[in-house]
């Protein structure tokens, strides 16, 4: 068969999360405002910035001439891919996040999603974790709201 005709795996199935970082199926994706944000403006940067700018770049390699020795298109293509996995990734996140102001919630005495929590070990030291969705999860200072075993957690209880 030609070669033409053989599709390789370019890796441009959907992106791939490890397990622990999955959205549950008919688990809601909470995000704060401020996560919800990040998304949003990482999106328009890919759409109408970086996206426009690779499209040109192949258009020019295109143009040179023989494309299978052309690195520029090769790569620039492989690099749209990318691009646009990232962008149905980001459309499908954001599609189906429930944003959850954290200033709105008003009882202290357990914690919600959004929560800025401090916990001192037994040396007295003091450690400040913030309870958010996947999306937004920075592992140092983060604690992902859905439950390692995929369920997701109603809230947490002070004692």
């Amino acid at each position: 068969m030609n070669k033409a005709f053989v599709r390789e795996s370019d890796g441009d199935d959907e992106e791939e999360l490890p397990p622990g970082l999955q959205i549950p199926a008919g688990a809601p994706n909470y995000i704060t405002p401020a996560g919800h944000a990040r998304l949003k403006d990482e999106l328009e940067e890919l759409i109408k910035r970086e996206r426009p700018h690779v499209v040109e770049v192949v258009a020019w390699a295109a143009s040179n001439g023989d494309r299978s020795e052309n690195g520029d298109y090769i790569y620039g293509k492989r690099r749209l891919r990318e691009i646009d996995r990232r962008i149905r990734f980001l459309t499908k996140r954001l599609d189906n996040a429930e944003v959850v102001d954290p200033l709105r919630q008003g009882d202290n005495d357990q914690v919600f999603f959004g929560a800025r929590v401090t916990i001192a070990d037994a040396d007295g030291v003091e450690n400040v974790y913030t309870i958010v969705g996947i999306d937004e999860m920075d592992v140092r200072r983060q604690h992902p709201f859905p439950k390692p075993d995929g369920h997701p957690r109603d809230r947490y209880c002070c004692g």
